[in-house]
């Protein structure tokens, strides 16, 4: 993920209204492109990045798509400048995919058994109180699913929120 770039065309209406977040965004993956890697597997080294980048893309979805304050103009501004992903925003549409942290979990070849990725897997499909854990990024299964449920069995449910774009700390 290099720096996003930007045209000369003037941003729509509205851009001054989201480039706080973006620009805080924009700031945290600098610094964990930027963080020591030393010690850690390289998934392990990218998973701050695929957050990041999970976040940013979020924050554009949910506000065009679900609370609609965004206009098309300026959506499809953040889609040209790369500053949310097209294709990850694509597959957010489709049904089953509403929660896809990233488009490496459902690209087989990346696998080892050519199959999805186990963050993929139904709950129901798994074994009861086993937590499964996504190597691509850093999600274990059982955050999911309290995050689409918000199970009431869990007492401190705030640390599982993980679309909060600028106030998470993890």
């Amino acid at each position: 993920m290099g720096p996003v770039r930007r045209s000369k065309k003037a941003p729509p209406d509205g851009w001054e209204m989201i480039e706080p977040t973006i620009d805080e965004l924009n700031r945290k993956m600098r610094e964990a492109e930027t963080d020591p890697h030393e010690g850690k597997r390289k998934v392990e080294a990218e998973w701050p990045i695929f957050r990041i980048h999970h976040k940013r893309s979020r924050y554009i979805y949910d506000l065009y798509f679900k609370r609609k304050v965004i206009s098309k103009e300026l959506y499809n501004y953040c889609i040209k400048e790369k500053i949310a992903d097209a294709n990850l925003i694509a597959k957010w549409k489709k049904q089953g995919y509403e929660n896809l942290c990233c488009l490496r979990c459902i690209q087989p070849r990346d696998t080892n058994f050519g199959t999805n990725c186990v963050c993929r897997v139904p709950k129901s499909k798994l074994e009861e109180g086993k937590v499964v854990e996504c190597q691509n990024y850093e999600l274990r299964y059982y955050e999911v699913f309290i995050q689409i449920n918000r199970h009431p069995l869990v007492p401190d449910i705030q640390k599982f929120r993980r679309f909060d774009p600028v106030h998470e700390e993890r």
